[in-house]
């Protein structure tokens, strides 16, 4: 809890423990002992809702295939030209999350928060290890998409950008 109170960007959160019901045992999903995080204020029977409607939501849409960087979320792959990356834990929230967000400039604190989970300690050098280590398994033809912002962090840029 600790973690969640120190990054002053999430709203107040009221933390229930769903119990099991009768219409949980027929879901897809268990809800047996799951921790929820909600908004302050939120009522039982509202996040039964959330829960349907996050069932009910679209589906993603397919990754594209060819060329160029693919992140498939769903099966935690990563492709570069239709060649399959092998990347750490790290490696691959990064990518994805830049991938995610393309133009969006990100500070290596907001990264450290994001990625690794948890608040600016120590050295933010970490970021650019890690940055410099995907840039290299991306190859020299996909490289320059992860571009330093100087003085700033990291973003991604799609090709024809």
């Amino acid at each position: 809890m600790r973690h969640l109170t120190a990054l002053p960007d999430l709203p107040d959160l009221t933390v229930t423990l769903v119990p099991e019901s009768p219409e949980a045992t027929n879901s897809t999903v268990p809800l047996v002992g799951y921790l929820v995080l909600a908004p302050a204020g939120t009522q039982p029977n509202q996040l039964t809702e959330l829960i349907n409607a996050s069932r009910t939501a679209a589906p993603p849409p397919a990754p594209a295939t060819g060329r160029g960087i693919t992140v498939d979320t769903e099966e935690r792959t990563a492709t570069v030209d239709g060649r399959p990356l092998r990347l750490t834990y790290l490696e691959f929230e990064l990518l994805a999350h830049l991938v995610k967000h393309p133009h969006r400039v990100y500070t290596r604190e907001q990264l450290v928060a994001t990625i690794w989970g948890y608040g600016p300690v120590g050295d933010q050098r970490t970021v650019d290890v890690h940055v410099a280590r995907l840039r290299r398994k991306l190859g020299a033809a996909h490289r320059e998409r992860i571009v330093t912002v100087r003085r700033v962090g990291y973003k991604y840029t799609p090709p024809g950008s």
